[in-house]
């Protein structure tokens, strides 16, 4: 459960149907003045959801979502588009574009998948992380900066290591003011945090931002905790990669990836 001193209120207000001003908590840990994504990328998910409630539910599911981040995101107003690429009945296609200030500054795509019951062939690794109840929060703003770092509740299974971290996270803030989320759109608010969590270098000596984020999942999401189990990989020529297997307080729900570029700082 969320401290009393846990801080309140949402991460966007919205202003119309396309259009959402960050509040000071999406502010970045690279730098205060820009969006934190982790929230910018819950934010497109549900306005993707927006985009889809209008028609008739054909029974489809989120099964993958890969962001591009095209430029800086301004801690200031910016609107989504959503259109349908790819309709169908049991696959489809969307497509989201993020503009702030007139400018692209990332392109989403989502792919949507028939529900099937499949349970009698399904499988896979059924590890469960500790419990985050049982687990001792981590003070991650002595690390990041920012609003949004200072938002979460981050339980770490085990110690954080450089390159290597299982950490539950939380928040207690609205994604949208006022407004109802999806459970899909809330996992996928704290995924990008996985980049943070298990950082190789100091941030003040090295920056290792992501370009882009994609999630795959094989089952959908539900509870308030998002799982991170993370490994981060620094090559040798300016490139990094954060893997991550997702979970849920149910087991594993899919992976996530972001690639990195890696520099010191002058």
């Amino acid at each position: 459960m969320p401290s009393p001193t846990a801080p309140r209120g949402s991460y966007f207000e919205a202003i119309d149907d396309h259009r959402y001003k960050p509040t000071p908590h999406a502010s970045g840990a690279w730098d205060t003045d820009e969006q934190h994504f982790s929230p910018l990328g819950g934010l497109i998910a549900h306005a993707i959801d927006r985009h889809r409630a209008g028609r008739p539910d054909e029974g489809l599911l989120l099964s993958r979502i890969s962001y591009d981040i095209l430029g800086r995101l301004a801690l200031d107003e910016c609107e989504i588009r959503v259109e349908t690429v790819r309709p169908g009945r049991t696959i489809e296609l969307v497509e989201a574009v993020v503009q702030i200030a007139g400018r692209p500054v990332v392109r989403a795509r989502a792919w949507f998948l028939a529900a099937l019951d499949t349970t009698e062939v399904a499988g896979g690794p059924e590890d469960r992380l500790t419990p985050p109840e049982s687990l001792t929060p981590w003070r991650i703003s002595d690390v990041w900066p920012g609003g949004y770092v200072a938002s979460v509740d981050v339980r770490p299974v085990a110690p954080p290591l450089p390159g290597r971290t299982t950490a539950w996270i939380s928040t207690p803030l609205e994604l949208v003011g006022g407004v109802p989320v999806g459970p899909v759109a809330s996992y996928l608010t704290l995924v990008d945090t996985a980049n943070g969590i298990a950082a190789r270098q100091p941030p003040g000596t090295w920056m290792f931002p992501n370009i882009d984020l994609t999630v795959h999942l094989h089952r959908q999401p539900r509870g308030a905790w998002t799982g991170l189990d993370t490994t981060v990989t620094f090559g040798p020529t300016g490139q990094g990669l954060t893997s991550t297997v997702l979970h849920d307080i149910d087991g594993p729900v899919g992976h996530a990836s972001q690639i990195l570029t890696v520099r010191p700082l002058p």
